[in-house]
């Protein structure tokens, strides 16, 4: 039954997102200076972490937030990309690069609530679910086939391993236990992934990995967790076990979290 760390991270901010203006698929903007600060810090963060993949939705500011995150990374810098359109945001329709206010407006005046709104031409909420669906299948599919082809000690690091990088960075009691127990009785990482998307886009995967697949969470989380919209860079972290033929049990060891912001800017 392998065993893999999933890093998810929200694309650093544009200035579009300071001005609430909606982005979605259809509007391409790249990060601002305070974007590009934000994946810095979250490359700093995660400086000493090693990922065995890294994949990011195809827009500008998710490229430039991975770039910037692995170009400060100890043992990844020249990772190779995967850019998977799964991982847009959610589409928008006609209010993509209007103000947000006209998206809550439409909403209203439909007798909706604006996240199940849709908007013409935009996506439903069950079809931005069904993408992250198919990209959560297919990343368990792939560590299933390449579990036991991998060897989860760094070069050059004798005894250091996946587990180990990543539990300095998010120790036991800290955050919520990794559950990781290297050369323990528990399973070894098979793999550690690291994904760059989008808010609205997370806010659905995480909303699917909870209600849909059960995933246990941090005494110090709730359910309300999930359904918030992740700030710029924020960092959420999950230990999912794969058994073929059988649902993968979830973890999540973290949630939005955003401590490598303090100094960067203001939260809001």
């Amino acid at each position: 039954m392998p065993r893999f760390a999933l890093t998810v991270i929200r694309h650093g901010e544009t200035r579009l997102n300071k001005e609430k203006i909606i982005q979605g698929q259809g509007v391409d903007e790249p990060l601002s200076e305070t974007g590009f600060r934000q994946a810095a810090a979250a490359g700093q963060f995660l400086n000493g972490v090693q990922f065995t993949h890294a994949f990011s939705s195809d827009l500008t500011r998710t490229k430039q937030t991975i770039h910037g995150i692995l170009e400060r990374s100890r043992f990844c810098k020249d990772m190779a990309v995967e850019y998977d359109s799964r991982l847009r945001e959610r589409k928008y329709g006609v209010v993509e690069g209007k103000p947000l206010s006209e998206l809550r407006a439409m909403a209203k005046a439909a007798g909706e609530e604006c996240p199940m709104f849709t908007p013409p031409g935009g996506e439903t909420l069950e079809q931005v679910k069904t993408r992250g669906k198919d990209f959560f299948d297919f990343i368990c599919q792939l560590i299933l086939g390449k579990a036991g082809q991998r060897e989860t000690f760094l070069p050059g690091t004798p005894g250091r391993c996946l587990e180990s990088c990543l539990a300095e960075v998010f120790p036991v009691g800290k955050r919520g236990s990794l559950g990781l127990q290297p050369g323990g009785g528990s399973p070894s990482l098979a793999a550690s992934v690291l994904v760059v998307s989008h808010g609205a886009y997370m806010r659905s995967l995480f909303g699917y990995l909870l209600s849909d697949l059960k995933c246990s969470l941090p005494a110090t989380l709730g359910k309300c967790d999930l359904s918030s919209i992740t700030p710029n860079t924020g960092i959420s972290v999950f230990i999912i076990d794969c058994e073929e033929g059988r649902g993968p049990a979830i973890q999540c060891v973290c949630m939005n979290l955003q401590e490598h912001l303090n100094g960067v800017t203001e939260k809001r």
